[in-house]
């Protein structure tokens, strides 16, 4: 990954000490990818000045950029050891594969929207992130041609964990995704053993909904 030094690093630091390391994530190698990785290139140009602020932006669409704590808090749950295969549902900005690209193995991240995915294609390819694959598609359904998967992260709200998902999902791997209503989620850490999920409950959250066969309608 080529990450070049810019005008933005101070805002990085301040990002990940008052709003990462300060809400308790404190894996270094996590810190060290907030404080490298340009979030700004990620934002419309117009909202770079807001591009480390506490909270999500729009990136068109009615999609977003999840607020940095969230994306580090969900990188956090997947606990990487930069040997996995991870499947990214919803590649958005392409921020969420960009950090991931950095603390594991391979990324294969799956976005419905297909100027979305290209945009973020561009982006990743212009910081040299050549480990993260995008594919244009329904997300609910995962990605059975390239399954299993040691990871997978769902950045959409479910009504529930995608059957499609679970399967594909490697004995002993973890899941991490926002199950609830269209409006209002919990974030949910499911892990696989003997071929079950286990899941627990970590916290209240707001994505936007997941839409797709096994997520919600798009009405």
């Amino acid at each position: 990954m080529a990450i070049m030094k810019d005008a933005f690093a101070a805002y990085r630091e301040e990002m990940v000490n008052k709003q990462i390391w300060a809400r308790g994530i404190a894996d270094e190698k996590i810190l060290s990818v907030f404080r490298k990785i340009p979030r700004h290139l990620f934002v419309d140009e117009k909202e770079r000045g807001k591009a480390y602020s506490d909270h999500p932006l729009s990136i068109g669409y009615n999609q977003t950029i999840s607020q940095p704590y969230m994306v580090a808090l969900m990188t956090n749950h997947l606990n990487l050891t930069g040997k996995e295969r991870v499947l990214e549902i919803g590649t958005g900005s392409g921020y969420q594969a960009a950090v991931l690209s950095a603390l594991a193995k391979e990324v294969y991240t799956i976005e419905k929207i297909e100027p979305l995915a290209e945009k973020a294609a561009s982006i990743l390819k212009a910081l040299s992130i050549t480990n993260v694959h995008i594919i244009v598609g329904d997300g609910s359904l995962g990605l059975p041609k390239d399954a299993p998967f040691d990871r997978i992260i769902i950045t959409a709200g479910s009504p529930d964990i995608p059957l499609p998902l679970a399967e594909q999902l490697n004995e002993g791997g973890i899941l991490v995704i926002p199950i609830g209503t269209r409006h209002i989620q919990e974030l949910i850490v499911a892990r696989k053993e003997m071929g079950e999920l286990i899941k627990k409950k970590e916290c209240g959250c707001i994505f936007v909904p997941l839409l797709g066969k096994y997520g919600w309608d798009s009405n």
